[in-house]
Parts: C-alpha cells; structure tokens; sequence
C-alpha cells in the first residue's frame, strides 16, 4: 500500500466518522422540540430523523461544491507534484480533526454549536498552515459562510417569532388541550421536514471534504461531478448518528432554552426547515443548527408570557462565535504537528501521529461523558439548577454514539463493555414520569 492511499483512506475513514459525529450532534436541530412537547418518543423521533436524513442526502450537492471548491484554494497546490499533493491530503485530515474535536467537546457540555463551521474553520486552519492566509478562499468564505451565519438565526427567528405569534392569536378560543394535541400531531410533519432538510444541507459538507481529498490523491478531476458511491456513503454515516441520537445537545434545546409547547415546536419546525431547504437550493453552507435555535429562541419570544433562559442562549452565541477561530487553531496545531513528523519521518508517520492524537482525545471527552451521561430516559426531565443532567443516577442503556465513538478509539474491552455504561441519570422525582 502506497503512502498516499494510506492517507487518503485515514482521510475518507475520518470525513465519515465526522459525518457520524454531525448527525448525533444535530439530531436535535429537528428532534429536540418534538421529544420536549411529546409529539414522538425519544427513540422514535432519532429513528425517523435518521431515515430522513438518508433520504435528504441524495435531494442536492450544491452545498458540497462550496465545501470541496470554495474554502481551500485548490490552485495554489501543484496536483501532479506528490509532495502538493500529499500536502492537501493533510490539509483536508487536519481539518477534519478540528472539526470532530469541537463537536465532541461542544457535545460533551449540550451545546447546539454548529458541525458545519466546526468543518469550515478546521479546514480554514489547516489551509493557514500549509499556504498561508493566502491558502484560503476568502471570498467564498465571506459570502457562504459568515455572512450566512450572522443572517440565519435572525431571520429564523423573526419568521418563528411571527409564526408563533400568529398561531396563538388565530387558536385564543381554542381550548388549550385540544389546541397541544393538534399541534402535536402537526409537529410530526414539521419535524420530519426539518430532518429531510438538514440530511439535504449537512450530509453535503462530508461530501465536499471526500471530494477534496480524491482531488488531491489523483483520483478525481477538481471538474468532476461528485460519485455516486460518496453521496451514498456520507448518506449512511450521517443517518447512523442521527439516529444514535444526541441527547445531550436535544435536552439543551428542547428542555434547556424554552419551556416550549406543541403550537411553538411547530412553528420553530416549520421555520427552519423554509430557511434551511432554501439555502441549500442555492449553495449556502448554512449552520441548520443556527437556523434551529434561531427559530426555537423566536416561539419564545413570539408566545405571551413564554420563559426565555437567556443564560443559556448567552452560552451557545458564545460557542457559536467561537467555533471557527477554535476549530481553526486545533487544526492549526494539528497540522504544524503532523507536518513536522512528516518531515521528520514521513508523510504516513505525520497522518499517523494526527490520528493518534484524535483517538486519545475521543478516549478523554468520551470518559468525561460518562461523569454526566445523559439518555432517552432522562432527556425531558425538568430543566432546574443542575442544568445538562438531573442530580441522580440510574443505569441504563448506552447512547449509540457514546459507544461507537469508544470502539473507534480503541478503547479496553472493560469501557468498551455496554454494561459498563451509565448514560442517563434520573432524579428521585423523575422515575415516575412518563416517558413522552
């Protein structure tokens, strides 16, 4: 096995374990409402969530070629030189580990925080450390990324506002059970939709990141249409998180930002499914996550009297404003360490070394994890002052993500054991509530 298709395999392996990561970290963008209000059982929801982002990988790959051509400047590597092209095939691993790296850590403490520049700025540092700043395309960056970003939860949010607003003036003489159990009922469509769209905007981004790496490795031309066999693999991956479900992230938005009610959860599904489809039509690498809050931050804002913890939503403006710098400097690192092995060794020993660091790093935030496991059973406990998880514990069954990511990183076959996972804590008041 060459060096270069050792590479490119450690590459395309981890653009879809960063896939798998999207999907657990953003099954709450279209889930977390639904699940809080009871309109579909927590594992109902991840599992039909799951199968819509399948489904919504293969509607578009607008969104891919602003990942795989608009980021990285493709033109300042020599393709046909193997040093060059070796040296993209880092860009691209380095920047997938940022990116994996900060969703994990943003997961590890449920905030919404956005897979998809958690990408854009590992990429965006990795290119800085290779070429420079002038390694970077800019302009795409400015006009599909940050300009996106900053327009995104506000527009969501005014039409959730608005949306929210007007459901309950045209409901007021509705007597408020028969008004939820309609809702609730609506709510199933309007999630799903949300899933179908975040599968037709997301699932692309990995694509993109694959598409680059076969670029670099000769086995594509930068011209060529995206392959069958990469829209159906980043399809599956992300579908497969998806359905592993985020608990963490879903309790944060479904139970953490707003007390939220069925007719709100339809008006915040139905916004951000509008704004995310559109997006992804015209090329946008939009945050669905951004679009989510957004909405869901809008039907508190939109219902009289509605509760608005604004500590929370503080904590994730923070993370969103953060996740590209962040993710940039780990890439950063990440690349300036596997570059200097590679010169030292070779060009494998410096992928090598980047994927150990990411193995031992998933072991760490994993194990932390477990300190505070959140799960199906214990996702719509009532949000109080212990905040992520409710102040018991009692076993359970482990998250699908939690052990995924432990067998990925090699973990003993004693933490690899499900019965050794405790992935819910329950308060003394919380075993007799029903699961919604």
């Amino acid at each position: 096995m060459t060096t270069e298709v050792l590479i490119l395999i450690l590459v395309v392996g981890t653009a879809l374990a960063f896939d798998f990561t999207n999907g657990f970290h953003d099954t709450a963008n279209a889930m977390a409402t639904s699940i809080a209000t009871g309109a579909l059982k927590p594992k109902v929801a991840v599992a039909l969530a799951g199968g819509l982002n399948l489904v919504g990988a293969f509607l578009s790959v607008e969104v891919a070629k602003t990942v795989a051509k608009g980021i990285v400047d493709l033109d300042a590597f020599d393709l046909d030189n193997v040093v060059d092209a070796d040296k993209l095939l880092l860009v691209v691993f380095s920047g997938l580990i940022g990116g994996i790296l900060w969703n994990l850590i943003t997961w590890l403490f449920g905030l919404p925080s956005s897979s998809s520049h958690a990408l854009f700025g590992g990429l965006i540092g990795a290119a800085i450390g290779a070429l420079g700043f002038s390694g970077v395309e800019w302009g795409g960056v400015l006009d599909k990324i940050v300009i996106p970003a900053l327009a995104a939860p506000v527009i969501a949010g005014l039409v959730s506002a608005i949306g929210t607003y007007g459901i309950y003036r045209s409901t007021r003489r509705t007597r408020e059970t028969e008004r939820d159990n309609l809702f609730r009922h609506g709510q199933i469509a309007s999630a799903s939709l949300v899933a179908l769209a975040h599968g037709t905007s997301d699932a692309q981004k990995t694509m993109g990141v694959i598409f680059l790496a076969l670029v670099a490795s000769g086995h594509l031309d930068a011209a060529a249409d995206m392959p069958f066999w990469v829209t159906a693999c980043c399809a599956l991956a992300i579908a497969a998180g998806t359905y592993s479900g985020g608990w963490r992230v879903i309790r944060t938005l479904g139970k953490g930002l707003v007390e939220i009610s069925s007719p709100q959860g339809m008006a915040a599904e139905a916004s951000s499914a509008a704004i995310i489809l559109t997006s992804a039509h015209f090329g946008m690498a939009l945050s669905t996550t951004h679009v989510s809050t957004g909405s869901i931050l809008g039907t508190g804002l939109g219902r009289p009297g509605a509760e608005v913890r604004w500590g929370v939503a503080g904590r994730m403006v923070i993370a969103w404003v953060t996740t590209i710098p962040v993710a940039a400097l780990v890439s950063y690192v990440i690349w300036q360490v596997s570059h200097g092995t590679a010169a030292l060794t070779s060009t494998a020993g410096g992928a090598l070394t980047a994927f150990i660091i990411l193995v031992a790093a998933v072991t760490a935030i994993f194990a932390r994890a477990r300190r505070q496991p959140v799960h199906a059973d214990n996702v719509n406990a009532d949000w109080d002052e212990h905040g992520l998880t409710p102040p018991a514990e009692a076993p359970a069954s482990p998250d699908l993500a939690t052990s995924a990511a432990m067998t990925l990183s090699g973990s003993s076959a004693g933490v690899n054991d499900p019965a050794h996972f405790v992935d819910t804590t329950v308060g003394a008041d919380n075993h007799h509530r029903k699961d919604r």
